[in-house]
């Protein structure tokens, strides 16, 4: 603001009650063009920088890159709405859009500053650069309002566009530097935290960051967030702060770079000491299970290049299938089971290993107890976990004595309480899962006749022939086609006519389209 600028004896001179009305009413009536003759003509010296009313130390690192976000997402936006007038030939629209763009620009260089009060060589080249082809850009459109010739303009939209390109870039460069100048800040802070104070806050501020998207993740892994995060993993001085440095982790960690950082400092030996140090709280070893099942997301790539986590993996499928049988919370039982899940995608060894450690028992014992399989999400992991196990001939015998047969008979009613697409997309799986497990493992008889007295043969024609009880998913459908498939086989009598010759004898694609044309046919 100007009167911030004037020195401190002079301040109460003019701090009267209109002023301040004035200055109240400001925020909410200002004009892009009064915004931009402000911003870049500042009139504060040297000698008043002690007197600007400490606005830097009231914002953390944090506060002012979510200021510097949201200024760059409003350009963003406003940049691509210029693009979208300039294609109609809105001329005054396009003007007054980039003179808006310019205000913001001029706004968010000086706030920036303002903040940072240290911009070096780099920054400054690209904020005068922007600024003067915000400027380049601002006249140029004006010239466009007053001419009527089409050739002209057609000429003056090419010249507009690469101007728009330009201003594109140097935004972006600016906006990089700025948020990388200030994650280094960061990340610098956790390295030199000596105190439980200092290394929680920088800690709180950089899992925020983390909020913000992939980009920021690896900005933050490529400046070291990484190796500083499990620098405080390593000192017992910190173990109060475990969980949350954890879970700041597995944040970073959803993007590759991340996962690269974390290999090349042993975070995966880390991570297995904590999940296998009893003395940690059951908080810490939940949220390492939660960055193991990042790491090993099946979603990444990058997972089949983990050499270490193979050294320590009977070490953690351990500790992770303790926690599950250990669990006090839903939420502790959901991000060790999708841990496990995983590791089962990530190497078939896990399954058995999890064979030999009595996981079948362990899982189906918990999906019978509401307090740790509460949610779809939960009895999707257990179920996909099964169904992975379900290939190893020694797991029939496993899911009989535990019952199994009637728990994936129950997973294959699964509904969505709420009926939001998240947990609707669950209960999908659920059943999909549940009638791949059943199909595979009913190759052993005794597992196939269990699953006939339940009545399965009945609930996979529903779930067939009734889009509205599989949600309309197609993958659903197969999996239950299939499981129908392989239980006609033990048991042709317990299918209608109607049902074996359009479910059963058909190629199962040919079923697959009857079943899916079905809710028309019978409109």
């Amino acid at each position: 603001m100007a009167f911030l600028a004037f020195p401190v004896q002079r301040m109460h001179l003019i701090q009267v009650d209109s002023v301040q009305r004035w200055m109240e009413d400001l925020k909410f009536m200002t004009e892009c063009e009064c915004m931009c003759v402000l911003q870049s003509k500042p009139i504060s010296t040297e000698e008043d920088a002690e007197s600007e009313c400490s606005l830097s130390s009231q914002h953390t690192v944090t506060d002012n890159l979510q200021l510097l976000l949201k200024r760059a997402w409003i350009i963003s936006t406003e940049l691509t709405r210029i693009v979208q007038k300039l294609e109609k030939n809105r001329w005054q629209r396009v003007h007054s859009m980039t003179v808006r763009v310019n205000c913001h620009v001029r706004s968010m260089i000086n706030e920036y500053n303002t903040f940072t009060r240290n911009s070096w060589d780099e920054m400054h080249q690209y904020e005068e650069m922007l600024v003067e082809k915000c400027s380049e850009l601002t006249t140029v459109t004006e010239r466009c309002i007053l001419i009527e010739d089409e050739q002209i303009l057609k000429t003056m939209k090419i010249c507009i566009n690469d101007a728009l390109t330009t201003v594109a870039h140097y935004f972006g460069q600016l906006i990089e530097l700025a948020l990388t100048h200030e994650i280094k800040n960061l990340v610098k802070e956790i390295d030199s935290s000596d105190n439980l104070y200092s290394a929680e806050s920088a800690t709180n501020n950089l899992f925020s960051l983390t909020q913000e998207g992939a980009h920021l993740c690896r900005i933050i892994a490529k400046e070291g967030g990484i190796v500083a995060l499990f620098e405080i993993c390593r000192q017992d001085c910190f173990r109060c702060l475990y969980p949350q440095v954890l879970r700041t982790l597995a944040s970073i960690c959803c993007v590759e770079e991340g996962i690269q950082q974390l290999e090349k400092v042993d975070g995966i030996l880390c991570l297995a000491h904590i999940l296998t140090d009893s003395t940690h709280t059951q908080a810490t070893h939940a949220e390492a299970a939660a960055v193991i099942a990042q790491i090993t997301s099946p979603q990444l790539s990058i997972t089949e290049h983990l050499s270490s986590f193979l050294e320590n993996m009977e070490e953690i499928v351990t500790a992770l299938l303790k926690l599950c049988q250990e669990a006090t919370s839903g939420e502790v039982f959901l991000l060790a089971s999708a841990a496990l899940a995983n590791i089962t995608f990530f190497d078939t060894m896990a399954c058995e290993m999890l064979l030999q450690l009595n996981a079948v028992n362990i899982l189906l014992a918990a999906c019978c107890d509401k307090q740790k399989a509460d949610t779809p999400y939960s009895r999707d992991q257990v179920v996909t976990i099964l169904a992975n196990m379900s290939v190893l001939d020694q797991c029939a015998s496993e899911i009989l004595e535990g019952n199994g047969v009637q728990v994936l008979m129950e997973m294959l009613f699964e509904k969505s309480s709420s009926g939001n697409s998240s947990e609707l997309a669950a209960c999908e799986r659920v059943q999909q899962k549940a009638a791949v497990t059943l199909a595979r493992l009913s190759r052993d008889p005794e597992i196939a006749h269990a699953a006939i007295k339940l009545s399965c043969i009945p609930r996979l024609i529903d779930l067939c022939r009734s889009p509205i009880e599989r949600n309309n998913s197609d993958s659903v459908l197969v999996a239950c086609l299939a499981a129908l498939r392989r239980l006609a086989v033990m048991s042709p009598d317990g299918l209608q006519e109607s049902d074996f010759q359009q479910l059963v004898k058909p190629r199962l694609v040919d079923s697959f389209l009857l079943c899916t044309n079905m809710e028309e046919s019978f409109v």
